[in-house]
């Protein structure tokens, strides 16, 4: 046995002695879910294990984040894992808060239990000193892009700068001293070729919020005096789904409007509506030149309708670009777990993590294991195998922590020498805040 495998072998047996406190603690997330930058209990939780496993915590990091760093007995590159604190609105899941309406139903319990079980086990397996290098244990906030106002709230009060975690964690500098990131969603057992799996890529997205104004008047004695802005919402619906074609396949654009107000009272021509949008593509060029048809399609329903048109426009996320060394790591390790032949290529999501914007900068991976059940995103959305969904991306996690970092961190150093990132961390930061937007078009223009 190498070196490596038995750091290995001794790290997962430190993981399974914690089994009861990892799956108690995804568990325990699970029943009291948080949205994103207000996840407090949560944060007191990961502090919690990680005092229990010795590690010196900062917390307040990006308001709710909290990170610990494990120091390995040589100097050598930084190595993140990482798991999302928050949850996401899923009103009807039976695990939801009955007051926000929050649920787990993505998963991100079982990230930080596993994040924290990879903390536990690399912690308690007497390892650090075969290590070169440190390795961040990073639980991160509001990657669930929901309640859209709120967070431009935050900006608009100076609170953050970003309406998410890890783009606002990087313009915090938190992610300065890190050189590669790791983290593992947890995906369906039933839609996956085998127990595991990583796609090439994903979508990027910036979102949009629409205001119609229009004029109210009586909408049975004198609809002709109004000005319907729920008209001008619907032609501007019907307006977006026709340009459908002119995008192309390749280019996996989403577009998916919702009608968050349609009007006040049922008797009155509606004076105000309000939509909210994503624009998703595989390519930052391809979601802005998206982005332009579907503002095109707002101020033509205006016209139409001789409405005013407010549309707010704030960056997203960038497409996810799976670090290629970093996915054939994660695949030794999961077969080691699962099995030769149960880690699956799959394809392009049209989905979105902003784990996509530190892609752009630097080494990342986001794979997915199996262990829930259920629609994700959807009510019966749960962790089914604990083993699976908890444990099993704790090992993952603390295996690939281990290859990265042993042997005098040689295949850390060897993905940073063949890394190419896509842009700079300034260069990231300048084209993100520029996407920030507020245009108001008069029909009468």
């Amino acid at each position: 046995m190498s070196n490596s495998e038995a750091l290995k072998q001794a790290v997962c047996d430190a993981v399974d002695r914690h089994r009861e406190r990892v799956v108690g603690l995804g568990e325990a997330i699970m029943d009291e879910p948080e949205l994103g930058f207000k996840e407090v209990k949560t944060a007191d939780k990961v502090k919690a294990v990680f005092a229990e496993a010795g590690l010196p915590a900062e917390d307040g990091l990006a308001l709710t984040g909290v990170r610990a760093v494990l120091k390995g007995g040589k100097p050598g590159p930084t190595v993140a894992l990482m798991g999302e604190l928050d949850a996401l609105i899923v009103p009807d899941h039976p695990r939801c808060d009955g007051e926000t309406g929050a649920a787990h139903a993505c998963g991100h319990n079982a990230q930080i239990a596993g994040l924290m079980g990879a903390a536990l086990g690399l912690a308690d397996a007497g390892i650090v000193d075969e290590l070169a290098g440190n390795v961040v244990f990073f639980a991160v906030p509001a990657e669930e892009y929901v309640e859209i106002d709120y967070r431009r709230g935050l900006v608009d009060a100076g609170e953050t700068t970003f309406l998410a975690g890890k783009p606002e964690l990087v313009q915090l500098g938190a992610f300065d001293d890190i050189d590669m990131a790791v983290m593992i969603h947890s995906g369906n057992m039933d839609h996956l070729e085998g127990s595991a799996g990583v796609s090439a890529s994903s979508n990027g997205f910036l979102a949009k919020t629409i205001c119609f104004r229009g004029k109210a008047a009586h909408a049975g004695v004198a609809p002709e005096q109004g000005i319907n802005a729920l008209n001008a919402a619907t032609i501007a619906l019907h307006a977006i789904h026709a340009q459908r074609e002119t995008f192309r396949d390749e280019d996996c654009v989403r577009v998916h409007p919702i009608i968050t107000k349609g009007g006040d009272i049922v008797n009155i021509v509606p004076a105000e509506t309000r939509l909210e949008t994503y624009v998703r593509a595989r390519s930052a060029a391809a979601m802005l030149d998206a982005a332009v048809k579907v503002d095109r399609c707002l101020k033509g329903a205006a016209m139409a309708c001789g409405c005013t048109v407010e549309i707010n426009t704030v960056p997203g996320y960038l497409p996810l670009a799976n670090d290629r060394q970093l996915a054939g790591l994660f695949k030794q390790n999961a077969e080691r777990l699962f099995g030769a032949g149960t880690v699956c290529e799959l394809p392009h999501s049209g989905g979105s993590t902003d784990a996509g914007d530190l892609s752009q900068i630097m080494p990342v991976l986001h794979p997915v294991m199996a262990g829930a059940a259920g629609t994700i995103h959807g009510r019966d959305w749960s962790i089914a195998d604990p083993n699976a969904g908890y444990l099993a991306p704790a090992k993952a996690l603390a295996m690939m922590a281990v290859d990265l970092l042993s042997n005098d961190a040689a295949l850390a150093l060897q993905v940073q020498g063949e890394s190419r990132p896509a842009l700079t961390k300034q260069e990231y930061l300048r084209q993100q805040k520029g996407i920030f937007a507020t245009e108001v078009w008069h029909a009468q223009d």
